[in-house]
């Protein structure tokens, strides 16, 4: 009985530690992506190499033409922060093996290209707008001669492994404090076969307060759902998306979601205990293109007034709406409204008591109707009073809870 209960408190304890370290991402809950590399020389999709079938010594040629203008990374890390965003995420090298940062593994690397350590640059303009540091590293490579061979020769999996183990400790070692090592694709290895355990406790012993993902085939720190948003059952998580539909540049791609739809989606992650990481893919030059400029900036003038209202924000129950969504602090519940129904209209199930009502953007009091099956709010402009989302923000009782089943089997029915 005694070694179970010391094996609990050892469980008990790092689970604290892992709350400790999360901490700052918990309440942060948004957060810029960036891909940028070779790929964006072509400007069609992050896997054209592979999707194009680009042979090796073709693709090395895009060096030639890789000529990033002087620290775009310090726009990239104001534009972060003019859009609410409280870290960023890097890609240090993605799927087509090119590194952006100092390495002495392989001259396939930014400093032998263009003289230029792009990661350095990163890491000091995020610092320098107040922003966390994450860096994505790609463990399936495309240009390694032993990235595919590993998968069925043992030698070559030893050979890659160390090569893969030995960027991750230059990530780890060169950069100063990093918050977040984000993994990708771990094909074609599992976390066996990567030796991930031994990989990130190397990471944690040389970065004592990093967050990992869950893509080296270990469970980690956060889970990451891509491209939807899928909240995880008694796990941190944090949901990626493009702005478009594509992680890396690609100048034919005009299908950009609005403004809206990337607030919808950070208040629906906010809500569910999520973070979402938002991607941006710059030009071969490290520009960013005008309409995620456009976006962001949208984006950040609404974040600039209603931040509060997703930062440090706590799971929520009330979420049954067709033209709102919900966050909660607390007792309090803000109600974002993104198709706006008029002066009247109602929240059905909500079982907590209001107590009042306000309009965020002027302060002027909702006036409120409650009963057992719905709160309904009067005396509202027809049109919205902001765009594209309006908040209200309902003073609770206790916390905000609703039930819909409730309304569906008590609500007085008319006799037939």
């Amino acid at each position: 009985m005694k070694a179970q209960s010391g094996s609990g408190s050892a469980v008990d304890a790092a689970e604290l530690e892992r709350k400790r370290r999360m901490q700052w991402w918990h309440e942060a809950k948004f957060g810029m992506f960036i891909h940028w590399g070779l790929y964006s020389v072509i400007g069609r999709h992050e896997w054209v190499m592979e999707l194009e079938a680009i042979p090796v010594a073709e693709y090395e040629q895009l060096t030639k033409l890789f000529r990033p203008k002087p620290h775009p990374a310090k726009e990239w890390a104001k534009l972060a922060k003019l859009a609410g965003m409280k870290y960023m995420v890097m890609t240090t090298k993605h799927h087509e093996g090119f590194c952006l940062f100092d390495t002495k593994l392989t001259d396939y690397c930014a400093p032998k290209v263009c003289g230029r350590d792009l990661v350095a640059e990163f890491v000091e303009a995020a610092r320098s707008e107040g922003l966390r540091v994450g860096f994505y590293y790609s463990l399936m490579d495309w240009h390694h001669p032993d990235g595919v061979r590993c998968a069925h020769d043992e030698e070559a999996r030893k050979r890659f492994v160390e090569y893969i183990h030995g960027q991750v400790r230059e990530l780890c070692t060169n950069y100063g404090k990093i918050d977040i090592l984000w993994y990708d694709v771990p094909w074609p290895l599992s976390a066996e076969g990567w030796e991930s355990e031994r990989m990130n406790r190397m990471v944690r012993e040389l970065q004592p307060d990093i967050i990992i993902n869950n893509r080296s085939g270990l469970p980690e720190d956060f889970d990451t759902p891509e491209q939807h948003i899928r909240p995880s059952v008694g796990r941190a998580w944090e949901a990626c998306m493009t702005m478009n539909e594509s992680w890396g540049y690609h100048k034919a791609d005009d299908a950009w979601k609005t403004p809206k739809q990337i607030l919808r989606n950070l208040i629906t992650c906010a809500r569910d205990g999520g973070n979402y990481l938002l991607n941006i893919g710059p030009m071969p030059d490290g520009t960013v293109p005008e309409e995620s400029v456009r976006i962001l900036e949208e984006v950040g003038s609404w974040m600039s007034k209603h931040g509060d209202t997703i930062y440090g924000a706590e799971p929520c129950a009330v979420k049954s709406s067709v033209f709102a969504n919900f966050t909660r602090k607390g007792n309090k519940l803000f109600v974002h409204v993104y198709f706006w129904p008029g002066s009247e209209w109602a929240i059905g199930g909500l079982r907590t008591k209001v107590l009042s009502a306000k309009l965020r953007l002027t302060g002027e009091e909702v006036k409120l109707e409650q009963d057992e099956f719905r709160v309904r709010f009067k005396g509202l402009p027809e049109e919205p009073p902001e765009q594209p989302i309006t908040v209200i923000e309902l003073e609770c009782d206790g916390e905000p809870i609703q039930d819909m089943m409730f309304v569906r089997q008590n609500m007085p029915r008319r006799s037939v």
